[in-house]
Parts: structure tokens; sequence; C-alpha cells
């Protein structure tokens, strides 16, 4: 009789394994199996570094795409996401993740009003891993406080984080301030883009995709320092058509009144129930806010991205859709005055149409 010599998992099989497992105890809500399985992989072999980012990380974003398609609740994602901090916690204490600084020193942080705090701590994980003494400050971090710990410390680098795009005017703020200390800025975070355009364009002195490729961008180079004497460059000469303050400024009205004459044009609103009006009014505030910032940035783009999301969130919920372009048109009449602002919700429209093709196949 033989015996078989029983299966060694290679490094992938190993992480996939994590993976699977640690996707079934966040499922369940399970913190406790969540955590021992990320404290088993550890133990098995599997680098820390790839444990943050190709297990824990992994699973993180098939949370987000699991609420996108409405399988899972808020309060489900909101669970999940706890337990990956608390992953990511259990992790940050094991004996095989302890490193001694010996790199520099660098401020990782979320822009003002992102709340969305589990990719920096990732980040800055990987970050003491590779040898640098991080100071962590967490999610909604308002400039003032930044500037100030800057102050009291001898940071190399400030890491920026942020999710949303709405909060980039308050990044691009962050990034100023931060660059006239003398603190170059590395951002990071889906709200600059896929290629880091809004980064460039908003003046950051580097950009990365995620946190392997911003330790990576780091151990190649330090980021130069700006000069004492640094002065942030207007690079957005749009802004002075007012067009962004105006918005900002009427949001509440423009809100009110687009949801006033939506009633009008879809009577059935009138019957919605007080929690459904409540999501109606937060649909209509992100849609200002997206509007608003796309004119910040000058990227219609922006826009066009945001609704056309917007279009698929609302159907994978079974909302119907339809009351968007009517939406786009009245604000663009509130807005007339604004080229640019009905502009870009001309193009938003003329994108919800082409989606709504492509789905139903209808030309018409």
């Amino acid at each position: 009789m033989t015996t078989r010599t029983p299966h060694r998992l290679t490094a992938g099989e190993a992480v996939q394994q994590a993976a699977d497992a640690l996707w079934e105890a966040v499922a369940a809500a399970d913190e406790h199996t969540a955590t021992g399985v990320v404290l088993q992989a550890l133990d098995d072999g599997v680098a820390p570094e790839s444990v943050l980012l190709d297990v824990i990380a992994v699973v993180q974003g098939k949370v987000g795409e699991e609420w996108a398609a409405n399988r899972i609740t808020v309060a489900q994602e909101h669970a999940a996401t706890a337990i990956s901090e608390r992953s990511v916690a259990a992790l940050s204490v094991h004996p095989a993740v302890r490193t001694t600084p010996y790199r520099g020193r660098i401020t990782v942080a979320c822009v003002d009003g992102e709340w969305h705090a589990l990719p920096a701590r990732l980040l800055s994980e990987v970050l003491k891993l590779r040898g640098w003494h991080v100071d962590y400050l967490g999610a909604q971090v308002p400039t003032p406080h930044l500037i100030a710990h800057l102050h009291r410390t001898d940071t190399d680098v400030v890491a920026l984080s942020s999710s949303i795009a709405a909060r980039l005017p308050t990044a691009h703020a962050a990034i100023t301030a931060c660059q006239a200390t003398g603190v170059p800025v590395l951002a990071g975070g889906a709200a600059f883009g896929p290629d880091g355009k809004y980064a460039r364009l908003l003046g950051a002195d580097a950009w990365a995709p995620d946190a392997r490729a911003a330790a990576d961008r780091l151990a190649r180079s330090p980021l130069p320092r700006p000069h004492s004497d640094h002065q942030p460059i207007d690079d957005l000469p749009h802004l002075d058509d007012q067009e962004y303050t105006m918005v900002c400024r009427s949001k509440t009205a423009l809100v009110r009144t687009v949801f006033t004459a939506l009633e009008d044009a879809f009577p059935a609103m009138r019957t919605y129930s007080e929690l459904q009006r409540e999501h109606t009014a937060e649909d209509l505030a992100h849609i200002v806010e997206f509007l608003a910032t796309a004119l910040y940035l000058g990227e219609e783009d922006l826009f066009t991205w945001f609704i056309t999301w917007t279009a698929r969130i609302l159907t994978a919920r079974g909302v119907p859709a339809h009351s968007l372009p009517p939406a786009l048109d009245i604000l663009a009449r509130e807005l007339k005055d604004f080229p640019r602002a009905t502009r870009t919700l001309e193009h938003g429209t003329d994108a919800l149409t082409v989606a709504h093709r492509a789905t139903t196949g209808n030309p018409a």
C-alpha cells in the first residue's frame, strides 16, 4: 500500500485559499473566523504584504462589487468593512510583521470628508513593512489639522487618500497646503481617476493606483521637497467664471427645485415613503455635488461617468433610472445662465441615452 504525499500549496494557491476563506467569513459577518483566517495565512508562510493586498484588499473589493450589484445591503457592506479593518489590526500586531523603521517618515491621511479609510490603512501597513515610520491619521482629516501635524513632525511625504471624486476640491486645498509647508504629496485612491489624471491636474507631486505601487514609487527615489518659496500655480483658470462657486452655494435650493418638479413629472413620487423621499433627495444632492466637482476640474467626463454609474446602481436596486434625464433637464433650466454647467448636464443626458441603448438594444 502506497502513502500519498499531501499536496503542498503553492504561494498563489495559499493566497487564493485564504481569500476564499476570508470572503466566506466576511459574508457571514464572522469576525472571529475572519481574523483567524488572516493570522493562519501568516502562520502558513504567506507574506504579510500579500495577506494585506492579495487577501484582505481583494475581499474588500468584492464587498464593493456585491454592494453595487445589490447583492448585499449597506449594513452588510459596513459590517464587512469593519471586519476587514479588524483583520488588518490583527495582522499589524502579529510577530511576523514587526519591523524597525529605516527609511523616512510619512504621514498617511484621508481627505476631509472622505470616510473610506481602509485603503489608507492598508497603505500604512504596507509602508511599515517596507521600513517607513508611518503616522496614520485616519479618515476625514481636516486640512488645518493635517498641516498642524506636519509642523509638529519631520515628515518627508504626505500620502493623501480619497475614494470619492466629489472630495477633489478639498483634496486640492490639502495638496496645496502641504506643499506650502515644504512637504511633497503622493495622491492615491479612486477619486483621482484610474490613471491619476486628476492628481496631476491638482498638482500632486506623485500618484499611485494602489498601495503596492505607492510603496514601489517611494522606494525608487524620494519625492523632492517643494521650495520654501513655493507658490501654487493657478492651473484652473476656468474657475474665474464662478460657476463652481454659484452651484455650490445654490445646492440646497437646486435640490429642492428639482425634487418638486420631478413630483409633477412623476406623480407616483407623491406616494413615496419617507425613506424613499429621503433617498431621492440624497441622489439629487449627489448629482449637484458631482456637477460642481466637474465644474471645478473642468472635466465633463467625470460627471458623465458618475451619472451613468448612478443609473446602473439604481437599476440594480429595481429603481427606474428614467427619472435621471428629466432631473438633468430641470437642472439645466435652472442653470441656463451657466454655459459650462448646462453643457455638462447635456453631455450627461447624452451618456444616459447611449447607456440605455447599449443595455436594452433599443436604438430609439
